[in-house]
């Protein structure tokens, strides 16, 4: 049993003064380091053996003084020997051991003085035997008290997972498969931590798999699925004649070792796989962590990148601090010195009950059950401080892992959260044991989180944590476009949004904002979820949040505006989200945060109220429009080849092409796109509109590629597609007939302005830009100003980071200046031509070197502030200071504009 650190420091005391004479290495060694391990209550003989033989570095034979395998090398002196050359000694005899033998510490002693060497964070800390007590604390790895600061980057969870993979990986080779391999291991995982982390006894399971299974592994199964009966059968009612080793375990109950499994077959590199896992300190590894990454092991091709597969816990409380942990504080601010508010508030955290409908390997569960665990344990401090004193830590717990709840779809990683939650909480027994001087660990498991294998959109989550009992929803559900959605997932977004038009769209997310708002419904449960932007953005906002705001009264009381959403982790692919958290009430303190860079730290704005756009601003939604709201000329979609590439040309391709068809130089033109109009890229296409039959057949090159389209557009996918029958010809032909403004439909969003032009008639668009033939120039200077950007970054969709422009979403719902005077026109017009003139100045640079944030000219710059500045003006004479300034000015123009439409006349009676 674990001593409580009163009991050891009181017994360090005791050996320090035991001891204090002594000065014979061969006379006292072994009695002395024998009463050294007594001070931690554990037994020397079992954990560490004397005089281990070892082959040394120079090939002679040595024998190391002491060795706990895996843990700890002792090299013992008479006193005033050199402790230098004693620690070399000790390095001497590492080439002689195996991997999983290797010590993490040196500790050399004369018996007055102590010098520890800690290998794995590379620290020296020598001290006298009279001190001891003041250092007993360096040795909490003996007495199974680990003291950790969990990194997200910290090795030991990658070699962990790593080890894990390597077994996972001779298991399946063996033809142990599917979930009884996926339970085994979870169960393997729980016993390599628990020896390391005091639930068994020191290196407890990896001696039963040393000494008494046979080196083949060839016995090794049987005594597993023995060891793992044993865990799961209380202590009165095992066999009287069981094996001493085997019943010494503890039991764990929890129905974590409740299934009857077939035991694999071991041989002995599996065995030694094994052996090798349990060398690791597994009381470093963070459950939150780490059981993303055992998850990964799973997938050789994700195991390549293992750093990459777990959500940072900085992510995790930028969701848990403003949904429930920040005010939980502020109350606890306020109770401090109140030995009744500080009971209340015990009660309070210990009925709060919390669910993850998408839970993973549980990261988020098990972080907010640590954060409310380390809450209870200031609770208690400041009780203690009161006047109150525990005579029974244990009788004073209160916070447990079944106020947590999840949903996962795979089994495997519902398994893992299961027993990471066991795990986190053990650790946080660990740190409450160490805080009140009072050993406590929570065996058998009487109590787990709820967590249930299965589709969450298909469950009814009542049947999990029923609603009246619940507080907080929470999580980070899959993200999944609408266009990588699988048939079932396409199933499942029809079952949530069956009274949701046009709801194809949305992405897979969605479908858990809306489940959560129809489950919340007459309750003050709070719900946070993580998100990728676009459903505050374009077209997903109108289809997702109308019924919301509308249907279900939805209110937003917190949101992290657009950041990017990763860890730091070598290839980890970033994804820009946003985090929203919504009630079925509304809270009085709102709170923005606002990210002037996506990837730095975020500034917390208090605000009365928060849109779908996580603007402060009215609950309005855009909708698709399929005329401008305002009296402006229309936009329209390029025209669309669905070719397969065949009416298309390179330069070289074009000329290539013409020196063996000459004739068809006349059906050859300009064909334009977001990436040529940017980038000054020059392509051509074959635009055969209007071109007589006659000179067709006279060009075999020609046909020759029209039939190839043909042939593509009859094997395509689409239904449309194989019925056009007109192969000579775009797919959609939308070809302006008089000079148009090109605006690209996707841009980056690293510029200030998109890049917009005036394009000739006889210059194709194609579908990856959007026109407004006629448009003036005035119309040009409205949409590269300052205004209309802000307009653009809050309501158009999004590909990854770039702008996706929308006609229907964008520009028909743009709120254009309506009633201003001709001077301020004017200005606007003379400011926008300027902006025209000196692009002409730079005829080598395309738009993309005119428009780089690096690049931008500085007269360029100049010219656009001044259009800016006229552009302002046909607003409002008040300057707009900021851009949120501007995007609440345009959303409530819009609101003002769009008023009319949407009202809805009274019946007369």
């Amino acid at each position: 049993m674990t001593l409580s650190w009163n009991e050891i420091k009181s017994r360090a005391i005791t050996f320090s003064k035991k001891w204090e004479d002594e000065s014979s290495e061969n006379a006292e060694a072994k009695s002395f380091w024998d009463s050294f391990f007594n001070i931690f209550g554990i037994e020397r003989r079992r954990v560490a053996a004397f005089e281990k033989p070892v082959k040394k570095q120079d090939g002679k034979h040595g024998f190391i003084d002491l060795l706990w395998k895996g843990v700890i090398l002792i090299e013992h002196k008479s006193k005033g020997k050199n402790l230098d050359k004693a620690f070399q000694q000790a390095k001497d005899y590492f080439p002689g051991l195996k991997d999983y033998e290797l010590p993490k510490y040196i500790l050399v002693s004369d018996f007055q003085l102590f010098r520890l060497y800690d290998l794995d964070n590379d620290t020296i800390v020598e001290f006298a035997l009279k001190d001891l007590i003041h250092h007993v604390q360096l040795f909490r790895f003996i007495a199974g008290y680990e003291k950790r600061v969990y990194k997200e980057q910290d090795p030991v969870n990658i070699q962990a997972a790593i080890r894990m993979g390597d077994l996972h990986d001779a298991l399946k080779n063996s033809g142990y498969t599917g979930h009884v391999l996926e339970v085994y291991l979870v169960r393997l995982l729980f016993c390599l931590f628990a020896e390391d982390t005091s639930i068994f006894e020191r290196t407890q399971f990896q001696d039963y798999i040393d000494k008494q299974t046979k080196t083949d592994g060839s016995d090794l199964g049987v005594h597993l699925a023995q060891l793992f009966q044993i865990l799961n059968t209380p202590k009165d009612k095992r066999l009287k004649t069981l094996d001493e080793t085997l019943n010494a375990f503890p039991y764990v109950n929890g129905k974590l070792f409740e299934e009857i499994l077939l035991f694999p077959a071991f041989d002995s590199k599996m065995r030694e796989l094994l052996l090798f896992a349990c060398s690791l300190d597994w009381s470093k590894i963070s459950p939150a962590i780490f059981g993303s990454m055992f998850q990964a092991v799973m997938n050789p091709k994700e195991r390549r990148n293992l750093g990459a597969h777990y959500t940072s816990e900085k992510n995790i409380q930028k969701v848990i601090k403003p949904l429930f942990l920040d005010n939980l504080y502020a109350e606890f601010e306020k109770a401090k010195g109140n030995k009744f508010k500080l009971q209340e508030l015990h009660v309070k955290i210990a009925q709060l009950r919390f669910l993850d409908p998408a839970c993973g390997c549980g990261n988020f569960l098990i972080i907010s059950y640590r954060e409310l665990r380390l809450l209870e344990m200031e609770i208690l401090k400041a009780l203690n401080k009161t006047g109150q004193g525990f005579l029974d830590i244990q009788t004073i717990l209160q916070v447990d892992v079944h106020q947590f709840a999840g949903i996962e779809y795979d089994e495997f990683p519902a398994r893992i959260a299961e027993v990471a939650m066991w795990l986190m909480d053990h650790q946080m027994n660990m740190l409450v044991s160490e805080a009140f001087g009072q050993y406590f660990v929570r065996l058998p498991l009487r109590k787990s989180a709820h967590i249930r294998h299965g589709n969450a959109l298909q469950l009814d989550w009542n049947d999990i944590t029923p609603k009246e009992n619940l507080h907080f929803i929470l999580g980070n559900p899959p993200f999944i476009g609408h266009h990588y959605q699988n048939k079932a997932q396409k199933k499942d977004m029809a079952l949530i949004f069956n009274q949701v038009k046009g709801f194809g769209v949305l992405d897979y997310v969605a479908a858990w904002y809306y489940k959560a708002s129809a489950f919340i419904q007459k309750t003050n449960i709070q719900v946070c979820f993580v998100s990728t932007n676009s459903i505050t953005q374009g077209e997903q906002v109108g289809l997702l949040w109308m019924p919301l705001l509308n249907v279900f009264k939805i209110k937003i009381n917190f949101a992290h505006r657009t950041f990017r959403w990763s860890n730091e982790a070598k290839g980890n692919a970033a994804v820009h989200c946003v985090i929203i958290g919504f009630a079925n009430f509304d809270m009085p303190d709102k709170k923005i945060f606002e990210y002037a860079d996506i990837k730095g730290e975020a500034t917390e704005l208090m605000v009365k109220k928060i849109n779908p756009y996580l603007v402060e601003a009215s609950e309005l939604v855009i909708q698709n429009q399929s005329n401008p709201i305002c009296n402006v000329p229309a936009m329209k979609y390029g025209s669309k080849p669905t070719d397969g590439g065949f009416l298309m040309f390179t330069n070289e391709e074009k000329e290539a092409f013409l020196k063996l068809e000459p004739n068809a130089e006349k059906f050859i033109k300009q064909i334009i796109g977001s990436e040529e109009f940017i980038n000054h890229k020059l392509r051509w296409c074959l635009w055969l509109v209007n071109a007589n039959p006659n000179e067709l057949k006279k060009l075999p090159q020609v046909m020759k590629r029209v039939e190839s389209v043909k042939k593509f557009r009859l094997e395509s996918k689409a239904e449309a597609t194989r019925k056009y029958q007109y192969p000579t010809l775009f797919r959609q032909i939308a070809q302006p007939t008089e000079d148009y403004i090109l605006i690209p439909r996707v841009s980056s969003e690293n510029r200030l302005y998109i890049p917009i032009g005036f394009v000739s008639k006889d210059v194709i668009a194609n579908d990856a830009v959007n026109t407004i033939p006629g448009g003036t120039v005035y119309l040009f200077g409205i949409l590269t100003s300052q205004m209309h950007m802000t307009w653009v970054k809050y309501t158009c969709g999004r590909l990854k980071s770039d702008f996706r422009y929308s006609k229907d979403i964008v520009y028909n719902n743009y709120p254009f200046p309506i009633n201003m005077s001709d001077i301020n026109k004017k200005k606007v017009e003379m400011a926008a031509q300027e902006v025209l003139n000196i692009r002409l100045k730079y005829p080598d640079c395309s738009l993309a070197d005119l428009y780089n944030v690096l690049t931008m000219p500085p007269d360029l710059i100049k010219a656009h502030q001044i259009l800016d500045k006229a552009v302002d003006l046909c607003y409002r004479p008040q300057p707009f200071t900021t851009e949120l300034n501007r995007i609440e000015y345009l959303f409530g123009l819009y609101e003002n504009y769009t008023a009319p439409m949407f009202k809805v006349e009274k019946k007369k009676k």
